[in-house]
Order: structure tokens, then C-alpha cells, then sequence
């Protein structure tokens, strides 16, 4: 076996501790990512949400990087925002070397196409979004980033209650979950708010109640490793969930 399938088989093996068994379909979408682009799911640069694959900021950032990527010009395109109205759109340059033309996206955000949580950040999603479409282009990723879903479901409850219906903790380890992950929150400095944030979007749930045991398991395991692996990493991600304190008050 070579060194890159052992490495595909490796990382398939982590996708699968945190999401579970994937599909045949999602499999071989996940090994021509993993192959191709070098994308590591311990890194964060890949997603799973509602049986689809996303691409992180981070992900197409250390994308850039390895390929050695020139440089990303990024302007507003004046035209098209309005600050009084929360509407911003810019327009990125990536340039894969210096004799490059460019590769050229553009980015928008505005109340109607943001979620809750990031109300107020407008001015940095649609940013944000420019970059990543340009380095899609630019690279080649067809695969829509996770920065660019235009909402995301907000969290207004804890975490979930335990009970004896599969969604609890019949045989008791729903508490220990919850201590564990309070100990990394404090280990390691997270932001609680934007980790719950987080969590939603991870288990694909509408709310974190009807996420299962399981699902709050396997969020948390990842949530470690990649704390432990990576913390300015995962800040990046749990920071593209700001705003979140004044849409779940």
C-alpha cells in the first residue's frame, strides 16, 4: 500500500470514529479530497453536515499554502454594500504564483443570507466567502465551503437532558460527557457559547436536543483532538460562529 493510501485509510478511519459509517458515495468523494488536495479531517479542513462534504477556510488556507500559493488580493466592491444595511461584497484575487493572472470570486453577506449566530460579522463572512471561492477556483475544489452555508441553526438550549430514550444516558455517562467537555472548554480557553454553536452545526441537528448521546460523543472526541492537535485551528473555526451571544439571548 502507498504512502498516500495509507494516509487516505488513516484519515478515513478518523471520519468515521466522529461521523459514523459513511456512505459508498461519501466515501469515494472523501478519498479524491483526501488524495488529491491533502485535506486532513484531524486538521478541521473537511466537514460532514446533513451527508454532505465542506471544505473549511482553514482547509483551502493550508491548501494555499502547500501549493505555495503568491498571494490573495481582496476588495470591496462599493457598489454593491450598504454598511447602514449590514451588506457587504467583496471581490478576491488568488494569485497560485507571481506570473498568475488571477483567480477571481466574489463574496456577499448580508442579514437575509447569514445566520443568526453571526449576526453583526457580516463585513468578515462576505470577505471570508470571497477568499474561499477564489481558492476553490483557483485549485480546482468543487465542493461549497462551509463558510459560505447561508444559515446555520441556532443554539437556544444546553446541551442535552439525559434520559432512557437513546437520547440521554440510560446506562449514566451522559454527565461525564458534559465533565469532559467543561474540562476542555477550561483547558484549553474555548469560548462555551461558540463551542455550542459549534456542536449544532457538527451533529447536523436543529437543536442540540435532538442530537443523540452518540452524536454529543463523538462531537466532543473531536473537539479534544483537535484542541489538543491544533487549539489556533479550532479558534479559527469556533470564531466563524461569532455573534452567536446576542442571537441565542
Amino acid at each position: 500500500m502507498s504512502n498516500r493510501s495509507k494516509r487516505v485509510q488513516r484519515e478515513l478511519e478518523q471520519a468515521e470514529k466522529v461521523w459514523g459509517p459513511l456512505t459508498e458515495s461519501a466515501i469515494a468523494s472523501f478519498t479524491s479530497l483526501v488524495g488529491t488536495y491533502r485535506l486532513s479531517v484531524v486538521s478541521g479542513d473537511l466537514l460532514y453536515l446533513n451527508n454532505h462534504w465542506y471544505v473549511t477556510h482553514t482547509g483551502l488556507l493550508s491548501l494555499a499554502y502547500r501549493r505555495r500559493c503568491a498571494g490573495i488580493r481582496v476588495l470591496p466592491v462599493r457598489a454593491f454594500c450598504n454598511p447602514g444595511m449590514d451588506r457587504w461584497a467583496f471581490k478576491a484575487t488568488v494569485l497560485k504564483s507571481r506570473t498568475c493572472k488571477g483567480f477571481v470570486a466574489f463574496g456577499d453577506a448580508d442579514p437575509s443570507n447569514v445566520s443568526s449566530l453571526v449576526r453583526g460579522a457580516e463585513m468578515r463572512i462576505a470577505e471570508t466567502r470571497a477568499v474561499n471561492r477564489a481558492l476553490r477556483k483557483a485549485y480546482g475544489i468543487g465542493i461549497c465551503s462551509v463558510e459560505e452555508i447561508g444559515r446555520i441553526p441556532s443554539p437556544t438550549e444546553k446541551f442535552p437532558p439525559q434520559n432512557a430514550n437513546g437520547n440521554g444516558n440510560g446506562n449514566g455517562t451522559g454527565p461525564k460527557v458534559r465533565d469532559r467537555l467543561c474540562q476542555i472548554i477550561r483547558q484549553h480557553k474555548l469560548d462555551p457559547e461558540l463551542v455550542k454553536a459549534y456542536a449544532v452545526d457538527f451533529c447536523g441537528t436543529k437543536t442540540l436536543r435532538e442530537a443523540s448521546r452518540e452524536q454529543v460523543e463523538n462531537f466532543v472526541q473531536s473537539l479534544a483532538d483537535w484542541a489538543e492537535k491544533d487549539r489556533n485551528a479550532l479558534v479559527c473555526q469556533l470564531n466563524s460562529y461569532l455573534g452567536q451571544k446576542e442571537g441565542a439571548a
